[in-house]
Formats: C-alpha cells, sequence, structure tokens
C-alpha cells in the first residue's frame, strides 16, 4: 500500500532529498546538498511511501509567476518505476496548483520524459538547458482546470464585495482561489505586498488573515440562509490576535478550515447577535507563517430585529 502526502519530519526530509539526489544527480557526480535550491521552503512538497515508510517518488511545486506554477526535482526510485507513483505526483502538485489560483503548469523534462509528460497533457514548447554539459531540458506547458469549487457565485459575489468596499484588499488584488464548504484559500499579489526586505508586509498579512476569516463567515451564513432566510446580519471582527512565525516569500495563501471553526447563527433567529470564533492561517508554501485567532460577530438587521418583535 503506498501514501501520498507531504514530508513533515526532519527524518522524512533526509528521505525526500535523499531520493532527490539519487535519481537527478549521484549519476552526475554531483554532492549531496546539490539537489536542493533556494525555494525548498516556499514550495509544496510531495512523496510516496510505503508500508515500510521508504520514499518511493518525489515532486515539488513552486509559484513561478502569479497565475502560473512550476513543477521541479520529480523523481522515483529505480525499483518504483512503471507503477504510476511519478502520475499520482503530478496529478496531486496540479490539484493543489489549481486550488492555488494557478491556471497553468509548466516544467522542465528531462528528454526521455517528454513523452511520459505529453501522455498527462503536456505540451512540448521546445529547448530549455542542458544540465552538467550533458543532459538536455524541454520547456513543457499544461493549462490546468480550474479547481471544482462549491458555491463559486457566492465566492464571486464575496470578493466583489471585498474590492467595493475595502480599497486594501482591491490593491492587493485579494482573491477566493478555493472554498468547498468546509476548506477557504485565498491569495493575492505577492509582489506588491512585499516589504523592503522583499518579504510579505506584515499589515497585508494581518489583512489576508482577517478578510479569509471574514469570507468564511460570510460563506457560511449563505449557506444557512437557504434552510432560513431570516439568519441574516451584519459581520463584524470582535476580537483579533495574531501570531507571525516566519516571513512570508513567493507562496502565500490564507486558510480557514471547517474543524478550526466554531459556534452557530441561531442566535440571529431571536434577533440576538451570532458569535463564531475561528483560527485562519497564512502560509508560506506548506509552512504556517502566520496564526490568526479571531471571534466575528453577526449583527442582526435592523428588519430582521422588527421581524422578531
Amino acid at each position: 500500500m503506498y501514501t501520498l502526502r507531504a514530508p513533515i519530519t526532519a527524518a522524512e526530509f533526509s528521505q525526500y532529498y535523499h531520493l532527490r539526489w539519487k535519481i537527478l544527480r549521484k549519476p552526475w557526480q554531483q554532492v549531496p546538498g546539490s539537489e536542493q535550491d533556494a525555494h525548498e521552503k516556499y514550495g509544496i512538497h510531495r512523496m510516496i511511501i510505503d508500508e515500510q515508510d521508504n520514499v518511493l517518488a518525489v515532486g515539488r511545486l513552486e509559484r513561478a509567476t502569479e497565475k502560473q506554477g512550476q513543477i521541479r526535482f520529480m523523481a522515483v526510485d529505480d525499483k518504483s518505476q512503471g507503477l504510476g507513483l511519478g502520475q499520482q505526483i503530478v496529478n496531486n502538485l496540479e490539484a493543489q496548483a489549481s486550488q492555488l489560483g494557478m491556471s497553468e503548469i509548466t516544467l522542465n523534462a528531462r528528454e526521455n520524459a517528454i513523452k511520459f509528460y505529453q501522455k498527462l497533457g503536456y505540451q512540448l514548447q521546445g529547448y530549455s538547458h542542458t544540465l552538467f554539459a550533458d543532459i538536455k531540458h524541454y520547456t513543457m506547458v499544461k493549462d490546468l482546470v480550474a479547481a471544482t469549487q462549491h458555491k463559486v457565485a457566492e465566492a464571486k459575489a464575496l470578493q466583489a464585495i471585498w474590492h467595493k468596499t475595502i480599497p486594501l484588499s482591491k490593491a492587493m488584488d485579494l482573491q477566493i482561489s478555493y472554498y468547498d464548504g468546509t476548506k477557504l484559500i485565498t491569495i493575492c499579489n505577492a509582489d506588491f505586498n512585499q516589504n523592503l526586505h522583499h518579504t510579505m508586509f506584515a499589515g497585508s498579512i494581518y489583512t489576508l488573515a482577517t478578510l479569509t476569516g471574514w469570507g468564511w463567515v460570510y460563506l457560511a451564513l449563505q449557506e444557512q440562509q437557504q434552510n432560513n432566510a431570516h439568519l441574516n446580519g451584519d459581520i463584524v471582527l470582535a476580537e483579533a490576535n495574531i501570531r507571525y512565525h516566519s516571513p512570508i516569500k513567493e507562496l502565500a495563501y490564507g486558510q480557514v478550515l471547517e474543524q478550526d471553526v466554531s459556534g452557530q447563527f441561531d442566535n440571529l433567529l431571536q434577533g440576538k447577535k451570532a458569535r463564531i470564533n475561528l483560527v485562519s492561517k497564512v502560509y508560506c508554501g506548506e509552512n504556517i507563517a502566520a496564526t490568526f485567532t479571531g471571534s466575528y460577530f453577526i449583527l442582526p438587521t435592523c428588519k430582521q430585529e422588527k421581524d422578531t418583535q
């Protein structure tokens, strides 16, 4: 039985990088460590392990441009060739890219891998470069199908509300890239939100985290209204705290998971305010860079207050 997931512990990352080196660097007499670059902590890493926790296949996704992702360092252990593990890695990284708002994937394929990627829908663009004066690489590109979202119309309406009523959100190009009722992901323009250190400005991180949380409450309230139109109100932030863990560069996004949300909207039926508590996290790659803990009040509208009297 095989498991596909991100490496987590130091030991897992050690195995992950070792397979990279063994397949992609060792045959050309490159030293251990040459299989890594400066983008490791900003990327999305995937590996496939067997029941004995041996790493059999690896791959990494990084952001190339605002809407384009790049898959790099694909490697499958020699003894595991032909099992479809490479395809599983690519499919998973494509799904991650789509959820993060990327509409295209690019990669540089070795000559002997071109047919493999063509079978997965990648188009050959032409010669890219030669590595170690021996290995020719060719640029390949694939258009991604947008991630299947739940409540697309509501998500677009929320995004329009943000841009119309909160000028900073429009300047940040804050967007909803994925929502399925259990997970909300938001993205913003990484280049615009940089500080003098070329990392994400703390104010932008706070705004991203706050509005991701606010957005979750809005979308959840919209869903509740389908069963009861009287569940309505104005959402305001009541309490908030944020912890900044590490700088953010390249691949940044906000996320709220259903499991990190508590509270209910029933108080609105009695004309009282409802309270929703949640945790909104801002990521750099797969690392949590900031943790926002907030409480949002939903204040009953004047019309609803009259209806309940």
